[in-house]
């Protein structure tokens, strides 16, 4: 049965992993709330934390206006939270608004991109640690965290090619000890896992149809997948590929993807247990 110790090796660390929440203040209470309900000793979320635009919302005269899914809303002042809310579970941040300033943030890239920034700080608990590109002593395993991915037709800032990719793995693993347990908390799924697969899309973004149907094709990491057959981690912890949720073997390695229905204000999860060794005992993927 799940949960309980296997053979005569006990549970030393549980690890709760959560990914891709986009800004869903939903799902990040969930996942704060998760340590507890799980009884996990730690929680993990990957990468995508933050929503992906702001969307103003314009006050005049006890009015709140904001388009919002393409569309124009118009709302009482009253109804703010319920617009804001329904912003945020979008992974969108809802920000108040005079006309006047946001005709400035559109001549200002910078101050848009500063005031963006102030709003994903705003979010973050006074708790959360960010370990990227660093190594974590977990107790029993040592966790390597990168949340950069190989490039996408998206082009954004958390972008490189494969072989930086596999520069700033190799350069985080290097430092771990010989014969020392590790995770790897990479936000790309390795190539052809099974966790990666995702609609083939055609040079305007679209889905590619084939025989009448989309077509669905792998588009992990290369450079991650060769990571974890070389330097076989206990588990590695993945995302990105919101729709290809599921737990594979790479060798000796645990790949979990938990997958991502952030819009839905539903968090996917994974629990993972490790042995005082850094063996992994147990697994389960979670949705609540």
């Amino acid at each position: 049965m799940w949960g309980k110790s296997k053979g005569s090796k006990k549970r030393e660390l549980r690890i709760y992993f959560a990914t891709d929440l986009h800004g869903s203040e939903v799902c990040f209470r969930k996942f704060l709330a998760a340590a507890k309900a799980y009884q996990a000793d730690v929680i993990i979320l990957g990468g995508d934390f933050a929503g992906k635009a702001i969307v103003p919302v314009l006050t005049e005269n006890g009015v709140l206006r904001a388009r919002v899914g393409g569309e124009d809303v118009t709302v009482p002042e009253s109804e703010w939270g319920r617009l804001a809310g329904d912003i945020g579970r979008a992974g969108l941040y809802p920000v108040r608004m005079q006309a006047d300033e946001l005709d400035r943030l559109a001549g200002d890239e910078q101050a848009l991109d500063r005031l963006f920034r102030s709003e994903i700080a705003a979010q973050m608990h006074p708790r959360v640690e960010c370990p990227e590109l660093e190594l974590c002593d977990l107790g029993p395993v040592t966790m390597a965290s990168l949340g950069v991915v190989p490039t996408t037709p998206w082009n954004t800032e958390r972008e490189c090619t494969e072989d930086e990719l596999a520069k700033h793995i190799d350069a985080m693993l290097e430092q771990v000890p010989s014969g020392q347990p590790c995770i790897l908390n990479l936000h790309c799924p390795p190539y052809a896992s099974g966790l990666d697969d995702a609609p083939e899309l055609d040079d305007t973004l679209k889905p590619v149809l084939r025989g009448g149907r989309p077509s669905i094709i792998p588009v992990g990491s290369h450079a991650v997948r060769d990571a974890i057959k070389r330097y076989q981690p206990v588990v590695g912890l993945h995302g990105h590929i919101h729709e290809s949720r599921g737990v594979q073997k790479i060798g000796r390695t645990l790949c979990v993807n938990p997958g991502s229905d952030y819009s839905s204000g539903v968090l996917r999860g994974a629990v993972i247990d490790l042995a005082s060794d850094g063996s992994c005992l147990d697994f389960l993927l979670t949705t609540g």
